[in-house]
């Protein structure tokens, strides 16, 4: 546990996945009943240098698109994803994750603001939500545990580590293909193309901002490994050697359900760092199981 977590970890909003996915969905409903409350919550520069510094937190209504069915599903699945996550995590890093976020979001968009000021005399204003942080959600799992499997959509069932690769291809191209409209548009107007890859850029900032967000958490949770995590490791390692062929005993061994690979071959397993003792849990119940604690 980090100095800041034993200081502040008392103060972290439990379940802080729900409360952003309600922010987000009431988003819709100002934008479907009341626009014109919905445009007072967007993050403006101008107004907020005018007074409105309520702009700085409420942009996290501001919605990503139009309503339908492929946002309900996004929401529903980042609910169970979240609780995951923080059983995993802990509430105070879902707290850093988020908050973490939306700081990054708020100075990407003053600088940027700043200096296109000073270059251009008009401010650049990057509107700002909350789509790309929560979409970055779905990597940290990827990250953390690539042979995980979800279902695609609830139906098709794909390894985490080919999303990581997916969503990174797709962030990828979208930066790519913001860059290329920005220098076509540009040279039309007789503009050097450097220009139009830092309009691309600026385009792309909330991606880019959430991909920030996402690197700083996970070297925020590769800390070096402590004596006593090196010990239990070691222990660990010891006790789950490869035994002897055809004993039937398995190498892993599920401490909720007792699985092991001589059950099901395709099956991850993986040890968990928060609890006390050498227990191992299948792809199915790391994110899900109490972590234990000896007394």
């Amino acid at each position: 546990m980090s100095y800041f977590e034993r200081k502040f970890g008392k103060y972290a909003i439990p379940n802080i996945t729900r409360l952003f996915v309600v922010f987000y969905l009431t988003g819709y409903v100002f934008y479907a009943f009341a626009p014109q409350i919905l445009s007072l919550f967007v993050f403006d520069v101008n107004s907020i240098l005018r007074g409105q510094i309520w702009r700085l937190v409420t942009w996290v209504f501001i919605p990503y698109g139009s309503s339908g069915i492929w946002t309900l599903i996004f929401v529903i699945c980042l609910l169970s994803l979240g609780a995951s996550l923080e059983m995993y995590f802990g509430t105070y890093m879902m707290n850093v994750y988020f908050f973490m976020g939306m700081l990054i979001n708020i100075v990407g968009s003053i600088i940027i603001y700043a200096l296109t000021t000073i270059i251009g005399g008009n401010g650049i204003q990057v509107s700002l939500n909350l789509y790309f942080i929560m979409l970055c959600m779905y990597l940290i799992l990827g990250l953390f545990m690539p042979e995980a499997e979800v279902r695609l959509y609830f139906v098709l069932p794909i390894k985490m580590k080919w999303m990581v690769a997916l969503f990174l291809g797709e962030f990828a191209y979208e930066i790519f293909v913001s860059i290329k409209r920005s220098v076509g548009i540009l040279k039309q107007m007789g503009l050097p193309a450097g220009f139009g890859v830092i309009a691309g850029l600026i385009n792309s900032s909330l991606l880019i901002y959430a991909l920030i967000n996402l690197g700083l958490f996970v070297l925020l949770n590769k800390r070096p490994t402590s004596r006593k995590q090196k010990r239990r490791k070691k222990t660990f390692t010891a006790q789950f050697e490869q035994p002897r062929p055809g004993s039937g005993i398995g190498r892993h061994k599920c401490a909720i359900c007792g699985r092991t690979e001589s059950d099901d071959p395709t099956l991850t397993f993986r040890y968990c760092s928060k609890c006390d003792g050498n227990l191992e849990y299948c792809q199915e119940h790391l994110f899900t199981h109490e972590h234990r604690k000896l007394m």
